[in-house]
């Protein structure tokens, strides 16, 4: 897919980005052709059921893959090819510019040294010639914007509740003030109120420093809150992207549609979920990945892999309910005759 938007040069460029990890069975396509950008003070939330590959775009934009892993295509920073970065640059380049704030804050932090020894550690790898009394002001008045006091600058993480250690893990990123963030799950396991805090609190990211962030989550209602625009990952590939409100008031990929069905709000009066699984993405599906979880599918989605289009309002959508234009008859927007996929077909 390719990007969208306009106004400020892009932060972020990322264009057919595809990652493989090494197994046994032979390689995993975690993700396969991926592009977006973000601008300063962009966010973009990424969604998908778990094992589409959403933490792996993470981690490979920041060069935090296993060596069992292989990516390429083009990451571009201001510019700069990250995927050509030598790996010293890169390093360098994580805290000060590229940030990360990672799930499970409590398997993050060292539980043998204090608060104030965790920031110590990130602003002299950075900054080496940084005083003692700069690390002590930089690092208190990182974690004042994130509600947590002074007095427990020396506190070790084991004495700070699961929310406070988040808003800690996200001081941590930000104290170097970096240009572009990634957040996976910044309010996994937390309750209502502290993740409402969170949010909070990247949305102030966003206003006070023009910082761009990527919003790795499973939560719909975080991602209307607090994104500007939304991706929904399936299998690998972007299925659609969008205006945040525009993708979720007007969904255009099916599987956009049951995911947002299968939200839970107060006027919910019964459950509901998507039949199936997402696929092993050793050996994925023909065509489209979703068409055999589809209540849509066609059999041109199971022969043939959809082409990206756009929708009037500037969204993109991979899936043929939608064209592309030149591939329907007579140039209409109608699909191509519609013949259901029963279960014999795909036995």
């Amino acid at each position: 897919m390719t990007a969208t938007g306009g106004g400020a040069e892009p932060v972020l460029d990322v264009r057919d980005m595809r990652v493989w990890y090494g197994t046994d069975r032979g390689p995993v396509r975690a993700v396969d052709g991926v592009s977006f950008d973000l601008r300063p003070g962009e966010t973009l939330g990424l969604v998908g059921e778990s094992g589409c590959g959403k933490s792996t775009i993470g981690r490979a934009l920041l060069g935090l893959l296993p060596e069992s892993a292989a990516c390429d295509g083009e990451i571009r920073f201001r510019g700069q090819d990250l995927l050509t970065t030598g790996r010293r640059e890169l390093e360098s380049l994580r805290g000060p510019e590229l940030g990360m704030i990672f799930q499970e804050p409590l398997t993050r932090l060292n539980p043998l040294m204090r608060i104030s020894e965790h920031f110590e550690e990130t602003l002299r790898t950075h900054a080496p010639r940084i005083s003692r009394d700069e690390i002590r002001k930089r690092s208190i008045d990182t974690l004042r914007r994130m509600g947590i006091p002074p007095t427990r600058y020396r506190s070790y993480p084991h004495e700070f509740s699961g929310g406070m250690r988040q808003r800690i893990m996200i001081a941590l990123a930000l104290v170097l003030r970096p240009a572009f963030v990634v957040a996976d799950e910044p309010t996994t396991a937390l309750d209502v109120l502290v993740e409402a805090q969170i949010i909070g609190i990247l949305a102030d990211l966003r206003r006070n420093f023009d910082t761009a962030l990527l919003l790795i989550t499973h939560n719909l209602g975080i991602v209307a809150e607090a994104c500007d625009r939304v991706a929904v990952m399936y299998a690998g590939k972007l299925a659609e992207e969008g205006d945040a409100r525009e993708v979720f008031t007007t969904p255009r990929h099916p599987y956009t549609r049951e995911l947002l069905r299968s939200t839970i709000s107060l006027r919910t009066t019964g459950l509901h979920y998507i039949p199936g699984a997402p696929p092993d993405c050793v050996d994925p599906p023909t065509g489209c990945r979703f068409h055999p979880r589809c209540p849509d599918a066609m059999r041109m989605c199971r022969d043939q892999e959809p082409e990206e289009v756009r929708t009037p309002v500037g969204s993109r959508v991979a899936c043929w309910l939608h064209g592309p234009a030149e591939k329907v008859p007579d140039g209409g927007t109608q699909p191509l005759v519609r013949e259901e996929i029963s279960v014999a077909d795909e036995a």
